[in-house]
């Protein structure tokens, strides 16, 4: 399972960030990306997934590669 952020979808809500931070984090305009590549450890994938079912903006998008 891979994460991304959408930035053209980004408004800077954070609420990735603040469910998952060991897979967030925000710029300095405050808009979220994915930490690293975005491969997600098999012990957060329910913190990835609540990420993406929390994002007012549908930004956050799930891969399973």
């Amino acid at each position: 399972m891979r994460v991304r952020v959408d930035a053209e979808r980004c408004q800077g809500h954070n609420r990735c960030c603040a469910i998952a931070p060991e897979l967030f984090e925000a710029d300095e305009l405050g808009n979220a990306h994915a930490r690293g590549d975005g491969v997600v450890p098999p012990q957060l994938e329910a913190k990835a997934q609540l990420a993406m079912k929390n994002c007012p903006e549908h930004a956050v998008r799930i891969t399973n590669e």
